[in-house]
C-alpha cells in the first residue's frame, strides 16, 4: 500500500490561489504607486516653485517703487516683505544696488540693517532659482534671488532674496503616500478575502474529485463528485463521475475475468506458471505447486529456473527460444513435462513467459514397461525356442538314430513347447485383464471348505512324488462365506502354493492362515525359504521379474503367475503383497472383502 504524503500549508491550492492573487495585486499596487508617488512629488515641487517664483517676481516690481521714492522708505519696505511672508517662507531680504541691506524678516538679522550683505547668492544681482539644505536646520530649502528694476526697466535698483521650506511639500507628498499604502494595505485585507473565498469555491470541486479518486483507489464507486455549477469544474466534475462508473464497470469485469481466471486455474489438472520478463514467477496454480511440492507464498518471486531445477542446463534465453518441451525429474520420482511460450503485449514486447506442466510419470511408467514387457516376452520367447532348434538340429543332423539321446532331446523339447503355451496362455490373460474382457463369475462360495480342497490336492501331490515338505494348516473356525470367482481364487492360490514349494528348501513347512476381521478375510501363505532382498520386495508383482531369474527358468516359472495373481484379486476388490526378509522365508497375504455371514440369514 503507497504511503500517504501529507500535504503542507504552502503546497494547498486554496494558499497558491490567494498568493498569486495577493502577489499580482502587490506589484500593481508598487507600480502604480512608485509612478503616482513620483508624479505627485514631481508635481507638487515644481508647482510650489513656480507659484514662489511668480510671487517674487510680484514682491520684486511692487518693491520696485518703494526703491524709487527719495527718500527711500525702508519701514515700508519692511512692511511689504513682512506681509509677504507666509508659512512656507522662511526668511525674505532686500539688499539696494551697493549690497546694502535695506530690510530681512530674519529677527536675529536685524542689526544687520544698512550693513554689507553677507550672502553669497546676493552678490550678484541676477535672477537665480536653486534647491538646497539648510545647514543649521538640515531642512530642504528653496532659493529665489530676483533682481528689482526701475519702473522704466533700464536700471536695477536692487535684488530681493526669498528663502522657501521646500521641506514641508515633501511631508505633503510622504503624508499622501502614507494615505496610498494605507488605502493599499486596507485594499490587499479586501482582495485576500476575496481571494480566499473565490479560491474556495474553484477549489472545492477539486477537492470532491480528489476525495472521489481516495475512494475509487480503496474500491469504492458508490459515492459522487458534488456538482456545484455548470462551468468548466462542473463539466469536469460530470466526466469525474461518468470516468467512476467505466472504471466501475472496468473494475468489475476485471474482477470478473480474474475469478474465471483462478476458477479455471484452480481447477486445471495441468500446472501453470506464469513469470514476468524477468524470468520471476508471478502465478502459480494449486495443480504445480502440488507438482513442485512448494507453496504459493514460496514460489512467488523466485526465478523459475531455480523452481523447476534447470539452472544447472537452462537459461532463461534458452528456455524462451526452446521450439519443444522440457522434461524435468523430481526428487520424489515425479516425471513432468514442461512446456513453454511467450506472453506478448499488443506492441510486441515480451512481458515473461508461461509454463504448462504435465505429470507423465505414469506415461513414462507405462511406455517403460512397454518397453520392458517387449524386451523380456522376446527374451523369454527366444531363450526356449533357441533351445528347440538346437536340439532340432541334432536331431535332424541323425541323433534321432541315437536310442537313448532321441528320446532325451525331445523330452526337452516338448517341456520347452509346455513353457511356452503357458507363458502364451499366461499372456493371454493378462491381456483379457487389461481390456476389461476377462468377468468374473461370481458365486458364493465357503473360502474355508475351498482352501481346504486345495490343500488336500497338494498334500496328495506330495505324498505321491514324495517331496520333502509338510503343509500346515491354521483356519479360523468360524465359516467365512464370500462372493468370488472359485475357478480364478483357485488359480492364484495354486500359484502362490507352488512358488512357495519351489523356493522352500528340503523339509521345510509351509503354513497357510486363514482368519477374519470384521469386513475382510485375510489368508496368509508363509514358507521357510531364501527370501526376498529389501529392494525387490516391491517388484515381485511386476511382470516377468524375477529375483532369481536363473533358477525361476530352471524351474519353470513365467514371472507371470504375481502379476495374474495381483489383477485377479484386484478384480475381486481385495490387495495382495508380501512380507519377507532375505534368508528367513516370504509371506504372501491376500486381503479379500466379505460380509460377516448370519446364521439367521437362511439364505
Amino acid at each position: 500500500m503507497a504511503k500517504k504524503r501529507k500535504m503542507s500549508f504552502f503546497s494547498s491550492i486554496h494558499v497558491k490561489i490567494a498568493t498569486v492573487f495577493i502577489l499580482l495585486l502587490l506589484i500593481f499596487i508598487e507600480i502604480v504607486g512608485a509612478i503616482f508617488i513620483r508624479g505627485l512629488e514631481k508635481a507638487t515641487i515644481n508647482n510650489f516653485e513656480t507659484t514662489t517664483n511668480e510671487q517674487v517676481e510680484t514682491l520684486a516690481a511692487n518693491l520696485s517703487n518703494d526703491l524709487t521714492s527719495n527718500p527711500i522708505k525702508k519701514r515700508d519696505i519692511q512692511n511689504r516683505i513682512l506681509d509677504f511672508t507666509k508659512n512656507n517662507i522662511i526668511e525674505v531680504r532686500v539688499i539696494d544696488n551697493k549690497g546694502l541691506i535695506l530690510a530681512t524678516t530674519d529677527v536675529s538679522a536685524q542689526a544687520n540693517l544698512g550693513q554689507k550683505n553677507d550672502y553669497t547668492d546676493l552678490n550678484e544681482l541676477v535672477t537665480k532659482h536653486k534647491r538646497s539644505l539648510d545647514k543649521r536646520t538640515q531642512r530642504r530649502i528653496y532659493v529665489n534671488v530676483q533682481p528689482i528694476y526701475s519702473p522704466t526697466g533700464d536700471a536695477v535698483l536692487g535684488a530681493v532674496y526669498v528663502k522657501s521650506d521646500l521641506e514641508s511639500q515633501y511631508e505633503q507628498v510622504t503624508q499622501t503616500a502614507l494615505i496610498f499604502i494605507m488605502a493599499s494595505l486596507i485594499a490587499i485585507v479586501i482582495c485576500l478575502t476575496i481571494a480566499i473565498i473565490v479560491a474556495r469555491q474553484i477549489t472545492r470541486p477539486i477537492d470532491e474529485m480528489q476525495k472521489q479518486a481516495k475512494r475509487i483507489a480503496q474500491g469504492d464507486f458508490s459515492s459522487k463528485v458534488k456538482i456545484y455549477g455548470r462551468d468548466e469544474l462542473g463539466l469536469l466534475g460530470e466526466t469525474f463521475n461518468e470516468l467512476s462508473d467505466r472504471v466501475a464497470e472496468a473494475q468489475d469485469a476485471s474482477e470478473s475475468e480474474r475469478h474465471r481466471l483462478d476458477s479455471v486455474l484452480a481447477h486445471m489438472t495441468d500446472g501453470v506458471i506464469a513469470t514476468d520478463r524477468r524470468g520471476r514467477v508471478i502465478i502459480i496454480n494449486e495443480m504445480a505447486q502440488l507438482m513442485l511440492n512448494i507453496t504459493g507464498e514460496k514460489a512467488i518471486g523466485m526465478s523459475i529456473l531455480d523452481l523447476l531445477k534447470l539452472r544447472d542446463h537452462y537459461s532463461l534465453r534458452s528456455l524462451l527460444e526452446m521450439p519443444s518441451e522440457v522434461i524435468v525429474d523430481m526428487p520424489d520420482a515425479t516425471i513432468l513435462k514442461a512446456d513453454f511460450s511467450l506472453i506478448h503485449h499488443e506492441s510486441g514486447f515480451i512481458g515473461g513467459l508461461v509454463c504448462v506442466l504435465h505429470d507423465v510419470t505414469e506415461q513414462e511408467k507405462n511406455e517403460q514397461e512397454r518397453r520392458d514387457f517387449v524386451s523380456n516376452v522376446s527374451h523369454e520367447l527366444r531363450t526356449p525356442l533357441t533351445s528347440m532348434r538346437s536340439y532340432l538340429e541334432a536331431l535332424n543332423d541323425g541323433a534321432w538314430k541315437d536310442e537313448q539321446i532321441a528320446p532325451e532331446f525331445l523330452k526337452v523339447t516338448q517341456e520347452e513347447t509346455e513353457r511356452m503355451i503357458r507363458m502364451i496362455s499366461d499372456l493371454l490373460n493378462l491381456s483379457r485383464i487389461d481390456s476389461g474382457r476377462s468377468q468374473l463369475q461370481k458365486e458364493f462360495i465357503n473360502l474355508n471348505e475351498m482352501l481346504n480342497h486345495i490343500l488336500d490336492r497338494f498334500d496328495r501331490i506330495i505324498e505321491a512324488q514324495k517331496q520333502p515338505y509338510r503343509i500346515v494348516r491354521e483356519f479360523t473356525k468360524r465359516s467365512i462365506w464370500l462372493e468370488a470367482d472359485s475357478d480364478k481364487l483357485m488359480q492364484v492360490f495354486d500359484n502362490l502354493l507352488n512358488n512357495a514349494m519351489k523356493y522352500s528348501p528340503d523339509g521345510g513347512i509351509i503354513t497357510v492362515h486363514l482368519l477374519e476381521t470384521h469386513n475382510h478375510a485375510i489368508i496368509s501363505i508363509k514358507d521357510q525359504g531364501l527370501g526376498i532382498p529389501k529392494k525387490d520386495v516391491n517388484k515381485v508383482f511386476d511382470r516377468f521379474y524375477r529375483v532369481d531369474k536363473a533358477r525361476s527358468r530352471s524351474m519353470g516359472g513365467t514371472g507371470l503367475g504375481l502379476a495374474i495373481a495381483k489383477e485377479v484379486i484386484k478384480q475381486h476388490g481385495g490387495n495382495i503383497w508380501v512380507e519377507s526378509k532375505e534368508n528367513q522365508g516370504s509371506t504372501f497375504y491376500v486381503s479379500l472383502p466379505y460380509e460377516p455371514y448370519d446364521e439367521g440369514d437362511e439364505w
